[in-house]
């Protein structure tokens, strides 16, 4: 299924166009520098305003999309809507889980309250698109980490988890997945308690090589 058409017009001819003389966009640079996944249970109200949410929206769709395919879409969880999935996660849960513990029988009804706002990311790949999958799995990746770099740049902190809701074919239905679709990821998006502790981030040098000409790859490279 192709979710979009578009027509646009060639593109002019830019052989010989001078650069754009653009300048860096420092706050945008120590935005980045700084963005971490912040603890769930560090998330709290006040979530984004409808206007602060549709903006995050629009510049998580602002993604690399080989054929304009728009191989993902989003869909919100918030307000009360947040306790009715819960609660139907979890008579879902229980009933896959004979013999539950009375201690987890709300757990998904208080994991979809922790955050003000959850955005389950889709991915839809095409298959009958000449666009490989792979590249559109990768855009739906791309859409998530747009949103989370989004939220940050609007003073909030976001958990991008995948836990059973996201991976058990019953419990994507209730969010109103088709077969096709599957989810990438539950973004919750709230204020951040405290500033959390960074991560190690990889050395460079463990991470990137710089091709050459009489560079030989073996089997093992990474």
């Amino acid at each position: 299924m192709n979710h979009h058409a578009h027509n646009h017009p060639p593109p002019p001819d830019l052989d010989d166009a001078a650069p754009l003389d653009i300048a860096p966009a420092d706050e945008m640079l120590a935005r980045l520098e700084t963005r971490r996944s912040a603890p769930l249970r560090g998330l709290v109200e006040p979530g984004p305003t409808p206007q602060e949410l549709e903006r995050m929206l629009r510049l998580a769709a602002r993604v690399p999309d080989h054929g304009r395919l728009v191989p993902w879409r989003f869909v919100v969880i918030q307000g009360e809507a947040r306790r009715t999935l819960g609660e139907k996660l979890d008579a879902l849960y229980a009933r896959q889980n004979p013999g539950l513990p009375a201690a987890k029988a709300d757990m998904w009804t208080l994991y979809m309250l922790r955050a003000p706002v959850t955005v389950v990311l889709v991915s839809r790949p095409d298959p009958a698109a000449k666009v490989p999958e792979w590249n559109q799995v990768l855009s739906a990746g791309a859409a998530g980490m747009g949103l989370t770099v989004a939220a940050s740049a609007l003073g909030f902190a976001t958990q991008w988890l995948l836990k059973w809701p996201g991976r058990d074919a019953e419990a994507t239905a209730l969010l109103g997945l088709s077969r096709s679709e599957k989810v990438a990821g539950f973004i919750h998006i709230g204020r951040p308690v405290r500033h959390a502790e960074d991560r190690p981030r990889p050395a460079l040098d463990e991470v990137v090589t710089y091709w050459s000409p009489d560079q030989s790859m073996s089997k093992d490279t990474p």
